[in-house]
């Protein structure tokens, strides 16, 4: 039976043979590798993957295509909104099975449009057990998360994921490479979390990066600066400038002065 995509789960299936073979060649897929994919769909992209990882853990919201998933020899299917899911607890799970207690996490997906952004910072917190990760999104939202300071583009999610993840954007993907074709241009992103990252309280970094661009055309003085101000910070740091003027590294800094 068709499945008809659903609106309410932002669903847009890849149908594109050349631009999955060509995702698949970024990942890079190893035989035994411990990949887990978010959002399979159709399974497009989970044949190839599972043909050369062998097994492959799959979480899709979708009753009914989870349903059909389930029939795939070589999938775990975890039924689940992806928010809900502890990918720690998941390592760790692989890990036993595997009888490998250094094993880290591949994750792969077509991210939904919708919820990108909170995957994005739900994964966040599970960083310390991740490899890497390779997702396809709306392009703008890679352009944000790649952008370098005095941008246009620079903002909370730049800051957020370039503090804990070296980014490059490895793939452009056309509407057309979809079914239904979405209304925007789709990129493919790699993120390979930092091997020695600034140590700093996530919570802290997270509340300072959002004060900081909750009025970005204003110089930081009216934001940040009142911010501060109210911490009792005695240190230094410019306020003569716009949120988008100021690198990571100086807002982890700021966030690790302030802890």
């Amino acid at each position: 039976m068709k499945h008809i995509p659903r609106k309410r789960f932002g669903q847009h299936f890849l149908s594109d043979r050349g631009i999955i073979d060509g995702i698949v060649d970024a990942i890079d897929p190893r035989p035994g590798q411990p990949m887990v994919e978010i959002g399979p769909g159709l399974a497009a992209l989970t044949q190839p993957l599972v043909e050369r990882v062998g097994r492959l853990t799959v979480i899709e919201l979708d009753r009914d295509l989870a349903l059909r998933l389930r029939l795939h020899g070589q999938l775990d299917v975890i039924e689940s909104d992806v928010l809900k899911v502890d990918f720690t607890a998941l390592a760790h799970t692989l890990r036993e099975k595997a009888s490998q207690p250094d094993l880290k996490l591949r994750v792969v997906g077509n991210l939904p449009y919708n919820i990108s952004t909170p995957i994005l910072f739900h994964l966040l917190d599970h960083v310390a057990v991740v490899e890497d990760q390779h997702f396809m999104l709306q392009k703008e939202v890679i352009d944000r998360m790649v952008a370098s300071p005095a941008t246009g583009d620079y903002g909370r999610l730049s800051v957020m994921l370039q503090w804990r993840y070296a980014m490059e954007n490895v793939l452009f993907v056309p509407p057309e490479s979809f079914d239904p074709p979405p209304r925007v241009d789709s990129a493919v992103v790699r993120m390979v979390p930092r091997a020695e990252p600034a140590q700093v309280s996530l919570p802290l970094l997270e509340e300072l990066v959002q004060v900081a661009f909750s009025q970005r055309r204003k110089l930081l003085r009216h934001t940040l600066g009142r911010w501060l101000e109210a911490r009792g910070f005695a240190g230094e740091f410019n306020t003569q400038r716009r949120a988008e003027e100021v690198p990571v590294a100086e807002y982890v800094a700021l966030a690790q002065a302030c802890g």
